[in-house]
């Protein structure tokens, strides 16, 4: 019972449209950059939302903020990107990739 109560909060959270741009700007750049052999599919752009409306949900909050957004990229891209051979020999995690990514976003006000 909880549990649906709780998916029913995540429905419930609004998202608006400058953060949906953020998480499509931090997903688009995955798919340019250097350091990724493969970047993230458009799922990826819906499971970071979904995983961020949860961190606001969790918050007690009924909007999502930049920071649920940072929260979620990490665990959300994190098998959904591949590093090129080069950089995966070099020691760089998709970690390092993704917080490189997401601090060369502009994040909204």
């Amino acid at each position: 019972k909880k549990l649906a109560e709780f998916k029913k909060n995540i429905h419930d959270v609004v998202v608006e449209q400058k953060i949906m741009d953020y998480i499509a700007n931090i997903i688009a750049n995955t798919r340019n950059h250097p350091h990724l052999y493969l970047g993230a599919s458009p799922r990826a752009s819906i499971a970071t939302l979904v995983a961020a409306k949860a961190f606001a949900a969790i918050a007690g909050r009924d909007f999502v903020i930049p920071e649920d957004v940072k929260k979620a990229l990490v665990p959300v891209l994190n098998h959904r990107v591949i590093l090129t051979p080069e950089r995966e020999m070099e020691g760089m995690t998709t970690e390092n990739v993704v917080r490189m990514i997401m601090e060369s976003v502009e994040i909204p006000r």
